[in-house]
């Protein structure tokens, strides 16, 4: 009996180790990734092949300008970036989330003008017709404020004759107002109108003569009122 189960036993498959377990997982991950890898560079060349034959039918065709390709994800946006350039072509992605990106392109002599580019940024549709107008419309505006300006004059909130009326009457304020020369508007007198004639100097000296005369005066009467004052 012993030996029938020993010889069972030993006809059978030993289990694998730890080791060989390992192996086989990890050769199953590096298969699958490699189709992965494999099935995805199938689809960038399907959806190369694709663009590449939508690019050459819009460079063929003299009637179209611009061709604006769907909804598309960063890697197939890149993918056509490079064959548009490789074809001499302009290219723009718009679009103001990532899932509604998408890319515009254009022949190169018609490329798009800023305005343009602006209207597909904010998810607008262009319309060449309705940018003139808008065009025109803005400058008739622009020429009528220029217009206007230069036609309407500048009042002041005041008037500056009010201001001297107040201070020093009706007529002086008249006067000041034509008369602007500033000894008379500020307080300086001219030579020729003062009553005294004398200099600077004289008129110095004749000061410091008075203080010393009143001066000797004071000193004189202090000496008569000390002698009186001893004498009685």
């Amino acid at each position: 009996m012993a030996d029938l189960l020993g010889s069972i036993l030993n006809s059978m498959e030993k289990p694998p180790s730890v080791g060989e377990k390992e192996k086989k997982l990890a050769k199953e991950r590096k298969a699958k990734l490699e189709k992965m890898k494999e099935d995805d560079r199938k689809r960038k060349n399907a959806f190369r092949e694709k663009i590449e034959e939508r690019i050459n039918a819009f460079i063929n065709d003299s009637k179209e300008t611009r061709l604006k390709l769907e909804n598309m994800d960063k890697m197939c946006r890149s993918i056509v970036h490079d064959i548009a350039d490789v074809a001499g072509l302009t290219s723009f992605s718009f679009g103001l989330t990532d899932d509604e990106r998408y890319v515009m392109l254009f022949k190169k002599e018609y490329a798009p003008t800023d305005d343009e580019l602006e209207a597909y940024r904010r998810g607008e549709e262009w319309n060449p017709e309705i940018a003139k107008e808008k065009a025109r419309l803005k400058e008739l505006e622009e020429a009528e404020l220029s217009s206007t300006s230069k036609k309407e004059k500048f009042v002041p909130a005041t008037n500056y004759r009010d201001k001297y009326k107040k201070l020093i009457g009706e007529e002086s304020a008249k006067e000041a107002a034509h008369n602007l020369t500033p000894n008379k508007q500020f307080g300086f007198v001219p030579s020729a109108n003062k009553k005294d004639k004398r200099s600077v100097e004289e008129t110095l000296n004749e000061i410091r003569a008075k203080k010393k005369l009143k001066q000797t005066a004071n000193e004189s009467n202090s000496e008569e009122a000390t002698v009186s004052s001893s004498t009685s």
